[in-house]
């Protein structure tokens, strides 16, 4: 009952929302941060959030498997601010969280995210945050680097940019650096570099020393990214080519 009538008035109220609010002008301004073209309607990210946060009121006492399908459908769309909403939603069913759910998020990686904005809001906080619950889970996420699809590998990276700040993962943070370190795709390589940046808050000893021994194979992209909050002297000599 609720998937046939409930669920479609939901995402149809989302949606009409999300068309009021739309402009031109926001939809131009937003296309100028993506190499790839992307479908927008044109909303304010500030905006967006307010439609998240009113229509997680009338849906946050279902079954976290109706809010996966909620999720899923607003994903079919593949407009950015649909899957916003996603992104911003999933990290409150946090306690419900369960290791099975990353087969679910991997599938919705690979079926429907399509460029970094994406990429960064869903795994940064939901699958981060899953990975933290069940830390078991990491060699799984390990393998997504071996992948040959872009979002998956960039995923790989991005979903442990919020333990790495925390202090945790390090040597994780590593292992999955490694698989991607020479990958030629740019958008793999700032994933993993800013993984490597949020790492070294917390663990610059250690960062500065895995960039100073994979510098001459190591992106240029990649090492600027992974040494952006270290000292100047430190940068310095990490981008020497000696």
């Amino acid at each position: 009952m609720y998937n046939s009538i409930i669920s479609k008035e939901v995402i149809g109220q989302i949606k009409a929302e999300l068309k009021k609010n739309a402009n031109e002008e926001t939809k131009a301004s937003f296309q100028r941060f993506f190499k790839e073209e992307v479908n927008c309607y044109g909303v304010k990210s500030a905006v967006v959030g307010k439609i998240a946060k009113k229509y997680w009121q009338e849906v946050k006492d279902l079954s976290k498997e109706e809010i996966f399908g909620l999720c899923e459908k607003l994903y079919q769309s593949n407009l950015c601010e649909e899957g916003f909403i996603v992104s911003n939603w999933l990290p409150h069913l946090k306690d419900k969280f369960e290791p099975e759910d990353l087969e679910i998020f991997e599938s919705w990686v690979r079926k429907y995210i399509s460029n970094w904005a994406a990429c960064d809001g869903f795994c940064n906080h939901t699958v981060g945050t899953l990975l933290q619950k069940y830390p078991s889970l990491i060699s799984k996420i390990t393998n997504w680097a071996k992948d040959k699809n872009r979002w998956l590998k960039r995923a790989a990276a991005v979903s442990l940019i919020v333990p790495a700040k925390n202090g945790n993962f390090l040597q994780e943070a590593f292992t999955i650096t490694d698989i991607l370190l020479t990958d030629q795709d740019d958008m793999v390589q700032k994933g993993y570099g800013w993984l490597l940046k949020e790492a070294s808050r917390l663990h610059q000893k250690e960062v500065f020393e895995y960039v100073i021994k994979n510098k001459k194979i190591m992106p240029r992209t990649a090492l600027r990214c992974a040494i952006e909050l270290m000292p100047k002297k430190l940068r310095e000599k990490a981008m020497t080519k000696k």
